[in-house]
């Protein structure tokens, strides 16, 4: 059961660890991305990371997407980490299943567009979350798990 789909550069740190893990009941950290699983300083990074009794699942986007549309991950309560809005959309094309996603913090740039405190958007990733929010898709932001839903697309 995937419990969120959350953008954060950072992938996996104590907000995660703590707050979303603890206030969603989560067994599972699913970080996903060509990058991160082809990156063993990452890899390492992550598992240091890694709450107790929480498995963390490490995976590229093409065995990401088949471990999700096979069911093999269904027996966990699952939270799944993007680096990017543009591996978000990735993962969301691949697994229609996934209907909801969490902006947590994405990087400044001198191009960016800030909607909220840890959000700031390249031109093309607006773009993006106006493509997904018309598919049905939800974007919300919210930096920790007990904080109330803010709608990114009234933001954009």
């Amino acid at each position: 059961m995937i419990l969120l789909t959350r953008v954060d550069h950072r992938l996996l740190h104590g907000q995660v660890a703590t707050s979303w893990v603890n206030g969603l009941g989560s067994d599972c950290i699913f970080c996903v991305g060509d990058k991160v699983a082809n990156d063993p300083v990452w890899k390492t990074t992550l598992k240091m990371g890694k709450p107790t009794g929480c498995k963390l699942v490490i995976k590229d986007m093409a065995h990401a997407i088949e471990a999700i549309n096979s069911g093999v991950t269904d027996k966990y309560r699952m939270i799944i980490c993007v680096r990017s809005i543009e591996d978000a959309k990735l993962l969301i094309d691949g697994c229609p299943q996934i209907k909801s996603l969490n902006l947590g913090n994405t990087l400044e740039s001198p191009t960016t567009k800030q909607i909220s405190r840890q959000i700031f958007l390249e031109p093309e990733e607006v773009e993006i979350l106006k493509e997904l929010g018309e598919r049905g898709v939800e974007v919300e932001i919210r930096a920790l798990a007990d904080d109330k839903k803010e709608n990114a697309l009234a933001l954009l």
